[in-house]
C-alpha cells in the first residue's frame, strides 16, 4: 500500500492524500471500497435489477457515489445506496459497522 505523502508517476508524480477527517458517510450511504461486489437493487439503463457487479471507483465527500462494472459488461457511474446493495464481503463488513 502506498503511504500518504508519497508520490507515484513518471514526472514527479501525484501525491496520495489521506481521506479528510470529515469525509464519513451519511446515514444510509454505502461506504464501498474498490473491488467489492454489489448488486443492482433497481433497473438501470442496460442493467436489470439483481445483476451483480464490482466497484471500479468509489468517490465523493458529501455524496458517496460509485462506478460499477456489471457482470453483463455494462459500466455505470454515479450510483449510490438508492441503486446498489452490497453482497459478499462488502455486506458482511458493512453489517459489522451498524
Amino acid at each position: 500500500m502506498v503511504q500518504p505523502g508519497t508520490t507515484i508517476g513518471q514526472d514527479g508524480g501525484v501525491p496520495i492524500w489521506k481521506p479528510h477527517s470529515l469525509s464519513t458517510p451519511h446515514e444510509g450511504q454505502l461506504d464501498l471500497k474498490i473491488g467489492e461486489r454489489v448488486r443492482a437493487s433497481v433497473d438501470l439503463r442496460g442493467v436489470p435489477a439483481g445483476t451483480e457487479g464490482v466497484v471500479l471507483l468509489a468517490n465523493g465527500f458529501n455524496w458517496l457515489r460509485h462506478r460499477i462494472l456489471f457482470d453483463n459488461g455494462v459500466e455505470i457511474g454515479d450510483l449510490d445506496h438508492r441503486h446498489l446493495e452490497p453482497i459478499g464481503r462488502a455486506a458482511k463488513r458493512l453489517a459489522k459497522r451498524r
